[in-house]
């Protein structure tokens, strides 16, 4: 018997592909990004496809355009285990693997109203990372705990 490969996506030719998301997340990726379908560029998303490396894994693929450093920071807080691959001329240039750092500053901001950093004074939010996956964020000046859902509110 014979075991056939399928290809769930196409190749691009230039873009961005997310891969490794944590499965059923990549609608929440685009989200992030800001990509909502109606500003033309063309976005792929596959969910629950097999993985090697993992049980099953979520992809997106933007069509002609590359993500910036703050966008990967921002995928990180959902999809730490994501690798982003810049593609040119359908050849990966650049392959990075998303980090999250130990202390996350100025990307969400905590959710706790009485929390000094949503005051008037200067100051930028800032969280430690309790725990990695699933995401769980406490807020440096009050200790609020933030998880996955909360931060996905405020994309």
């Amino acid at each position: 018997m014979q075991t056939r490969q399928e290809l769930y996506v196409r190749k691009i030719k230039d873009g961005s592909v997310i891969d490794h998301i944590t499965p059923g997340f990549a609608l929440d990726v685009l989200k992030i990004l800001g990509i909502n379908g109606k500003d033309g560029e063309v976005v792929t998303a596959a969910m629950n496809v097999e993985s090697k490396r993992q049980h099953n894994k979520d992809i997106v693929k933007i069509q002609n355009r590359e993500l910036k450093p703050g966008e990967v920071d921002k995928i990180a807080l959902i999809a730490p285990n994501a690798t982003i691959n810049i593609i040119r001329n359908y050849d990966v240039a650049s392959k990075k693997v998303v980090e999250l750092p130990a202390v996350i500053r100025g990307i969400i901001k905590c959710d706790n109203p009485s929390c000094i950093s949503n005051s008037r004074e200067p100051v930028e939010p800032q969280f430690t990372v309790d725990q990695r996956e699933p995401i769980r964020l406490r807020c440096y000046f009050c200790g609020h705990i933030m998880e996955r859902e909360d931060v996905l509110k405020q994309f």
